[in-house]
């Protein structure tokens, strides 16, 4: 199939074409077509096949196919967890409506609020916005939600997580009048999920789309055993070294793990860039310019970078800390890989992270290799995990089986004394 074929307006078609992109991928097949239907979409595909694209394109066709009679404010919302997110999604749509009048704005929080009060008094189409700031504007009035037609929450488990439930659900009550809703993320689970989909949607179509073959097992995943946290670092400074590594995101778990290590590695002469949570906003876009522009090549991040970071030709991820949670490690090395490229995703696993390694490996239901460094192979075996079996509970006749089954034994040792 091909985009042609989706019966987009031909600007979107141009537009695609100058990005690069010749064909649909699968969620994008699956969801797009539904969505221009005006139906309620609740769409999950993994990280990196198209989910940007599959909330964009249908809700710029239909401000295409209907267009506004006179400026005002924005008709489509776009609602992200984060910043570099948000900022992503606002390039991509700048893209997708070059060859439009569409005019797409973003507001997030670490900008001048003027600024963006500035923005929205003007004529706009697409807004794209993380939730603190977008209250704001909800709570002072200066946005007219009234006009909202399409509303948008992308990766959204994600912002139930980061505990944004109360202003996601005022933000579906304000824009009551829209017309449709769609919901994004790389995974769906949760009861606090589900019970705000149902609240919000309207009989919604789900999409859960498996990537083919020639987007999916594009990510060679291996682990290397690490003794201690010293033997951990001297891997990741002999991987950092390697000339294989081209352009790279180790993750971390804290903002105390990541100042530790950056300290680290530059007193081993390895410099990097770092992005984490509670960090100006123009240092956090300093950062992401010279990682994005390859002045460094290796970025250390929390995971504030694993959802929705959009960076091309990275090679390699780098698991320096095991998240908590196996859908986190899915979005991690979902960074790799990307538009069809091949990716590396390596995990330096010491015993404590064994357990978790075990539940990631049932998670993706696969055993994630093994492998050594000459010279720094480690010296302890991996820990086996034991799994406590779960007591069965018996019937009511298995119990009086089983307790006739002990009294026969019993006789026949008194018989036998």
């Amino acid at each position: 199939m091909s985009f042609e074929e989706l019966d987009l307006d031909p600007s979107l078609d141009q537009a695609l074409a100058k990005m690069g992109y010749q064909a649909p991928t699968t969620i994008q097949r699956e969801a797009i077509p539904a969505a221009m239907d005006q139906r309620d979409i609740l769409g999950c595909a993994p990280t990196g096949t198209g989910k940007t694209a599959a909330f964009l394109l249908p809700a710029l066709q239909h401000l295409i196919d209907f267009p506004r009679v006179k400026p005002g404010p924005p008709r489509v919302l776009i609602i992200t967890p984060t910043r570099e997110l948000a900022n992503q999604v606002h390039e991509y749509a700048l893209a997708l409506t070059e060859f439009t009048a569409l005019h797409p704005i973003c507001i997030t929080g670490g900008i001048d609020y003027d600024l963006h009060e500035e923005m929205l008094e003007k004529n706009s189409d697409v807004l794209v916005a993380t939730p603190g700031r977008l209250m704001e504007f909800i709570d002072s009035e200066q946005l007219d939600m009234r006009s909202i037609e399409f509303l948008i929450m992308d990766e959204a488990d994600r912002m139930l997580d980061m505990g944004f439930i109360n202003e996601m659900e005022r933000v579906a009550d304000e824009a009551r009048w829209r017309l449709q809703t769609m919901l994004y993320s790389a995974t769906l689970e949760g009861k606090g999920l589900e019970r705000f989909v149902a609240t919000v949607l309207k009989d919604p179509i789900r999409v859960d789309a498996n990537p083919s073959r020639k987007e999916s097992a594009k990510i060679v995943q291996w682990v290397h055993l690490a003794d201690n946290i010293e033997h951990k670092q001297q891997l990741l400074a002999h991987l950092l070294n390697s000339k294989e590594l081209e352009r790279t995101i180790v993750f971390v778990k804290t903002r105390e793990r990541l100042a530790e290590l950056v300290a680290k590695l530059q007193s081993l002469d390895i410099q990097v860039c770092y992005l984490q949570g509670k960090m100006a906003q123009d240092k956090r876009n300093l950062s992401l310019e010279r990682f994005k522009t390859g002045e460094l090549n290796i970025l250390v991040a929390t995971d504030v970078a694993a959802r929705g970071l959009d960076i091309d030709d990275i090679t390699h991820v780098i698991n320096y800390d095991l998240p908590y949670t196996s859908d986190v490690y899915l979005h991690r090395i979902g960074r790799t890989g990307r538009a069809g490229k091949k990716g590396i995703a390596i995990s330096l696993v010491e015993a404590h992270d064994v357990k978790v390694l075990g539940k990631i490996e049932r998670y993706t239901d696969q055993r994630i290799r093994r492998r050594s460094i000459d010279g720094l192979r480690a010296k302890n075996k991996e820990a086996r995990v034991v799994s406590k079996k779960k007591k069965v509970k018996l019937t009511t006749a298995q119990k009086k089986a089983k307790a006739k089954k002990q009294l026969k034994k019993v006789k026949k040792k008194q018989k036998k004394s």
